[in-house]
Order: C-alpha cells, then sequence, then structure tokens
C-alpha cells in the first residue's frame, strides 16, 4: 500500500478514467454507480448542455411550477424511490391527492370518466365497465367475453392495437385502451412492440388465459399485501418532488461533485487507442483520452459519434425511431373555468382528431403546483399522430392548444400564465422488431469493451428505468476494467 502511495505521490500511477457523455439521470445514475463501487476511478461528465438533467426541467412562472418533461414517476419498481432516499429526499416526496385520482377520456368533445379500475390494458372491475358510456352495449359485451376466449399460440411478438383488439375488441381499443397507451408512448400502437413495452400483459394471457382474471387477481393481491403493511412510508402509484423534478439532478450532480462536470461541452466522436483506450473529440476540437467511455445521450448523437470507432453499435443504436411533443402549460382563475373538472387529468384518442395527447391538471395532482383560487393545465401535443405541432410557431401552437382546452372545460379569458416547451425526436418508439434489435445490440456492445450506452432508448422511458439503464452501464464499464466482476 505504501508503494502504491508513493507511486502515485510520484504520478508513476495513473488513475482510471472514464467518460460519461451526457448529464440527464441516466448519465448521473451511472456516474454514482462508478462512485459508490470503485471510488478511486475518475470521471468526467460532457453535457451539451447548460445545466444538468437532460429533458427533466422545472420552471417557476409567475408562481405556477411548471414541470417541463417529467412531472413525476412510478413507485412499483425501485429505483427512482431508493436514489431519491439515498439523497435524502425523504421529506420532499409528494404522492397525488387522493381525492382527485380520476382519469378522463375525450369523447366527441367531452371529458368522460374512465371507468374505475381500467389498468392500460384491462378492466379489473365488471361494473364500471357495465355502466360507462365511453362503450356501446356491443362494446361492453365485446370487452366481457374476454374472460372466455382462448389464449393465442403463436409466440411470435404483436403490435398493441392487434393484442389488445384480438382481446377486448376494437372499440375498447379505439375509445379506451388507444389512448391511454398513447398517453404513456405517444406512438403508433399498431406499430408498437407489446413484448417491449407492456410485456406484462403478455405474460398474463400465457399464465391466466384471460386479463380480466389476471388482472382481478393481481388487485386483490395487492390490497392484501397493503392490509398487512405494518409500518414504512407510503406512496401513491406516483410520486413527485416538491420542490420539483430538476431538484434531483442537480442535487445529485452536487453529490457527484460539481468539478466533475463539463457544461456546454458535447462530444463529437471517440476514436479507439492503440493500448484500447480512447481519444474523444468535444464540438469544439478539444481531446481527451479515457479508459472507457459511457453514452447517456440521445441515440441519434451517441450513434453518431461512434460511427467510425463502432460501427456495428452506431449502425443499431442509430435505427432507433423516435416522435417529439411540445408540453403546453395554461393557467387560469377557477371562476374562468365554466365545467371544472376534479381529477388527474385527460387522455385524447386519434379519432377526436385535434394533435392533443393528454392533459394533467397539475394542481389537482399536487397541490402545491398553483396559487389558491387558480388552476394549472399541463397539455401534450405531437407524437405520432401529429409531429407538426411541435414545429408550430409559438402563438399558433398555444392558440390551438387553448382552443381544445375551452372546448373541454368552457374556458373565458386569457390565461394567467402561458409555458411551452419542445421535445422534437425524444421519444424512442419501442416498434415491432424491438426484442430482435435488443439482443443485436447487446451481442454488439460485448464484442467492444469498456464501452456502454444508457437511456431511454434501451429498455423503457421513465425516470426509474433511466436509472437502472445507468447502473447497468457503468456495471459494464466496471466489469471490463476488471473494478466488478460481470453479472
Amino acid at each position: 500500500m505504501a508503494q502504491e502511495t508513493n507511486e502515485m505521490e510520484l504520478g508513476t500511477v495513473r488513475k482510471t478514467r472514464v467518460a460519461i457523455f451526457g448529464a440527464g439521470i441516466s448519465g448521473l445514475a451511472a456516474a454514482k454507480r462508478l462512485r459508490d463501487v470503485a471510488p478511486n476511478v475518475e470521471f468526467q461528465i460532457w453535457e451539451r448542455a447548460d445545466r444538468v438533467g437532460g429533458v427533466i426541467g422545472t420552471r417557476v412562472v409567475d408562481g405556477f411550477l411548471c414541470e417541463t418533461s417529467v412531472d413525476n414517476f412510478i413507485t412499483t419498481v425501485p429505483w427512482g424511490l431508493e436514489l431519491c432516499r439515498e439523497l435524502g429526499f425523504q421529506d420532499e416526496l409528494a404522492s397525488t391527492n387522493s381525492r382527485f385520482r380520476r382519469t378522463f377520456v375525450v369523447r366527441n368533445g367531452r371529458l368522460w370518466a374512465l371507468p374505475d379500475g381500467f389498468m392500460t390494458m384491462a378492466p379489473t372491475k365488471f361494473y364500471p365497465i357495465l355502466v360507462t358510456p365511453l362503450l356501446s352495449p356491443f362494446g361492453k359485451l365485446r370487452c366481457g367475453l374476454e374472460l372466455f376466449l382462448p389464449r393465442r399460440k403463436s409466440s411470435e411478438d404483436e403490435s398493441l392495437a392487434a393484442f389488445a383488439i384480438r382481446r377486448l375488441g376494437k372499440e375498447a381499443f379505439d375509445r379506451i385502451i388507444e389512448p391511454l397507451v398513447g398517453g404513456i408512448y405517444g406512438g403508433d400502437a399498431a406499430r408498437l412492440s407489446l413484448r417491449a413495452t407492456l410485456p406484462r400483459f403478455a405474460e398474463m394471457e400465457e399464465k391466466s388465459r384471460s386479463l380480466i382474471w389476471a388482472m382481478t387477481k393481481t388487485q386483490r393481491a395487492a390490497r392484501r399485501v397493503k392490509r398487512e403493511e405494518e409500518s414504512g412510508a407510503r406512496y401513491s402509484f406516483f410520486v413527485t418532488l416538491r420542490s420539483g423534478m430538476q431538484s434531483l439532478p442537480e442535487r445529485l450532480a452536487d453529490r457527484l461533485g460539481r468539478e466533475n462536470l463539463r457544461l456546454n461541452r458535447g462530444v463529437a466522436s471517440v476514436s479507439r487507442e492503440s493500448d484500447g483506450g480512447w481519444r474523444a473529440t468535444d464540438t469544439q476540437g478539444r481531446t481527451e483520452r479515457f479508459d472507457a467511455v459511457l453514452f447517456a445521450t440521445d441515440s441519434g448523437s451517441a450513434a453518431s459519434a461512434l460511427a467510425d470507432a463502432a460501427p456495428t453499435v452506431a449502425n443499431l443504436y442509430g435505427q432507433t425511431e423516435h416522435t417529439g411533443v411540445a408540453i403546453v402549460h395554461l393557467a387560469y382563475r377557477n371562476d374562468q373555468i365554466g365545467r371544472p373538472v376534479q381529477g388527474m387529468g385527460f387522455v385524447v384518442p386519434t379519432s377526436e382528431g385535434n394533435g392533443v395527447i393528454a392533459g394533467s391538471f397539475s394542481s389537482f395532482k399536487y397541490p402545491t403546483r398553483a396559487p389558491e383560487g387558480t388552476t394549472l393545465l399541463r397539455v401534450f401535443v405531437g407524437g405520432a399522430r401529429a409531429p407538426e405541432m411541435v414545429e408550430l410557431p409559438r402563438d399558433e401552437l398555444v392558440g390551438r392548444v387553448e382552443n381544445e382546452v375551452c372546448k373541454l372545460l368552457g374556458v373565458k379569458g386569457e390565461p394567467l400564465m402561458v409555458d411551452v416547451a419542445r421535445f422534437p425526436n425524444s421519444m424512442p418508439q419501442y416498434y415491432l422488431g424491438r426484442l430482435e434489435w435488443r439482443q443485436k445490440l447487446q451481442e454488439a456492445l460485448d464484442s467492444e469493451p469498456t464501452l456502454a450506452l444508457a437511456g431511454n432508448a434501451l429498455n423503457g422511458v421513465g425516470l426509474p428505468v433511466c436509472v437502472k439503464s445507468g447502473y447497468d452501464a457503468a456495471d459494464k464499464i466496471l466489469a471490463d476494467l476488471g473494478l466488478r466482476p460481470q453479472s
């Protein structure tokens, strides 16, 4: 040990250096895993923007807290909650307001309550389906027949649309399932892969035959577990941070050390050195040498930078298709809203033809988002159904969203506040063939030591999955460097 210390003091022992490209939540999570497992590894995080967080962003405008992208995260997988706890955010976590846990579906320009217990692709309760005005008598009957349909014999993947229509009928798909799925992925359900997006529903059919029966059993089991809990914090299905989601990457960056960040520095290309290391070149033409490189940028930027050094990885990663969204926040006095609706939000079927994907009643969902006596709305537009809307001039975009909101809620007068955020080509689409693509990409990465990828283009969207993606990428780097056994 003394000899090693002396050598380091003399400069004869060089620290292992890792470059992480992208300071979104995936890249920051990767850096955290490196720090936790191998604290002697030196890392740099290059970020082309002037702040950390990637698409995560929080703006306070005229007293309204506007989340420009992610406004919460799911609690049924552990990585988001665990990260918040490790960063000391326990007291900052806020559950959705239990008084307003209703979602609405737009039909013929009006808001109708989603049948209670309908979970993305299947109902968990029978009576709400029987009485919902969203379905015709035939649609309700066809939905109920799902209880008696046989399993699909083929094991091949199928689209979300094909699966839902086969199990629950076209009417239930068009009026309920398609808008719910669109609100999550912003994509074309006729092309989205079931097994790459919602694999648990395929597993339900395989194991239980009926989705309705499987979901009913799952909900009963969940209620039993909840009753058996005797202590510990309890959170709703989704949680947020009271001070805004951007506080999470900001605090994580502080913990990692701001001296390890290189803001306003994007990666242009990387190349292999003769000793197996890497030479990274930034967008200003400056270069640095690293022992390993980890890309947590969008897939297109990563593919471009890797084109010469790892062409197979670059070609596969660059095949990812994306859609874009714009998020428009509108705030009103409560007395401006002629048809007040108290709930979490609404989803919009493609058949409505207005380019709106979904909306959130942010001030009902999380009551600290708006001043008393006001309502804050958060509206998503674009996606695969109306990609042109993301590029509309600001006034035209806001005008179209205002028009739809006025029709739905009977709003009168000008909004108190407007905020617009655009994310062109930001939502990866897990289209059919995605599972085979993942396998090929993994094989290509396995043949490229000290290179790793992280981000939402890989195994799922949502903050917790992106955190896990960063952890997994860091683990590959550590294993390749001989600092952690490959699991």
